[in-house]
């Protein structure tokens, strides 16, 4: 096409998102696909979705054949300026307070655990003997 080695910006790339005009971003180069548009066996609105992004993959994830990898250098304008693109945020959960199990240890819990069942049992034994006795 004339313009191979040219580096383009990701805005510029966006720029060319139509039927009519369509570039897409694959493996850090860019394509000008317009003329394939119509051909393409997965429909335009494929081609026409992936366009003003890292179309990489949603390349690869179709698993295109040998022969339709080769098509792209038909359709090569240029390369892309990956530092156009948008930094990626790793997400981080919000914090949350550390939980100190040394604060309550393992013996009052076994303890409570045993006692407070037991505690209503005898509870529950000294109303019904209560009750009895009226």
């Amino acid at each position: 096409m004339g313009d191979e080695g040219k580096i383009f910006s990701l805005a510029q790339v966006s720029e060319h998102n139509t039927s009519k005009d369509c570039w897409l971003v694959i493996n850090g180069k860019v394509y000008d696909v317009t003329k394939f548009l119509e051909d393409h066996p997965g429909g335009d609105d494929v081609l026409l979705s992936a366009t003003g992004k890292d179309a990489t993959d949603d390349f690869e994830d179709v698993g295109h054949s040998s022969s339709a990898r080769a098509m792209l250098d038909d359709f090569l304008v240029g390369d892309i300026d990956t530092s156009t693109f948008p930094v990626k945020q790793k997400y981080s959960p919000p914090k949350q307070p550390h939980y100190n199990q040394d604060k309550t240890s393992e013996f009052i819990i076994k303890l409570l655990q045993f006692l407070v069942p037991l505690a209503i049992l005898g509870l529950a034994f000294g109303i019904h003997l209560y009750s009895k006795s009226t």
